[in-house]
């Protein structure tokens, strides 16, 4: 193995995480943006207004995009096993 290989499979772990966890980031940024909204519109501010609301729609998102998330990571090991099994 040598560096462009390695760089090659760090460039490819970087990119699998990055599309792994998109989804899930962005909605989390999408609703705390909106809370952080709501709470300056109102001036409310108490702290479990934003955990909770995160948390719950974090939860269905992962429960939503699992099977994508569960592909992107099978997809990188596959790749992996492939260039173990090859020798690189």
């Amino acid at each position: 193995m040598n560096e462009a290989d390695a760089l090659d499979i760090v460039q490819y772990a970087v990119w699998t995480v990055l599309t792994a966890s998109a989804p899930v980031v962005l909605v989390a940024m999408a609703v705390g943006i909106g809370i952080a909204l709501i709470q300056a519109l109102t001036q409310v501010q108490e702290i479990t207004l934003t955990f909770v609301p995160k948390i719950v729609a974090i939860m269905l998102v992962v429960a939503l995009t699992g099977p994508f998330i569960g592909g992107q990571i099978s997809a990188f090991t596959n790749v992996i096993f492939e260039r173990i099994q090859n020798g690189f």
